[in-house]
């Protein structure tokens, strides 16, 4: 008995030291990713993973081994020692030009993403670009948080949860992320730009 505190503490210094790491671990890769313009969908992607396997490891909730680690950053691509060395430091940029902003999406819908440098963001705004009959994909979209828009140019079919709207430029939406939803231009012709924002940030 008299070496159990002993174990105790010893058990609470090791609970601690790796939820430091994984913290460190989530903040580097958070920071790595959208400095190199990659959504989580794209770097789940190029490493093989589940985008699900992204999001727990930038909230620290999981802690990756080596090995997987280092698959990650070849994706990116970076070496281990580059990743546990470089200075990590939080950009101050209030303003993001307009060909600064990294697109986290492609030719057909792009997501071009406000703030991208700036470290622990608590929410993600992005201009949309939607070209002719472009969409999310065939499947809905669900996932934490709330999320909101405004048409700026072009029409937008919006479907949540079952319904489906027509939004014109200066018509908004804003909804639970949750709920089954998907976002199409329904025009054959004309692109649609939105400006959307959603919390916790996703991207």
């Amino acid at each position: 008995m008299p070496n159990a505190p002993f174990h105790f503490f010893t058990a609470l210094q090791i609970v601690s030291e790796t939820e430091s790491m994984s913290t460190e671990v989530a903040e580097r890769l958070r920071f790595v990713r959208n400095k190199h313009g990659l959504s989580q969908r794209e770097l789940a992607k190029r490493a093989g993973v589940t985008n699900g396997t992204i999001s727990l490891i930038e909230q620290g909730r999981v802690s990756p081994s080596v090995g997987s680690l280092k698959k990650l950053l070849e994706c990116i691509p970076m070496s281990l020692a580059e990743f546990f060395t470089f200075e990590l430091v939080e950009s101050r940029a209030v303003v993001s030009r307009r060909d600064e902003m990294p697109n986290l999406g492609n030719d057909a819908l792009a997501f071009h993403l406000v703030g991208a440098g700036v470290k622990d963001r608590n929410m993600c705004i992005m201009r949309e670009v939607y070209q002719p009959l472009a969409d999310t994909g065939p499947e809905m979209l669900a996932h934490a948080g709330h999320e909101g828009g405004i048409v700026v140019s072009g029409r937008l079919e919006l479907t949540v949860d079952g319904a489906t709207w027509l939004l014109d430029p200066g018509d908004g939406y804003y909804f639970e992320s949750r709920l089954p939803h998907r976002f199409r231009n329904p025009s054959a012709e004309q692109l649609c730009e939105v400006v959307s924002a959603n919390s916790p940030a996703t991207f």
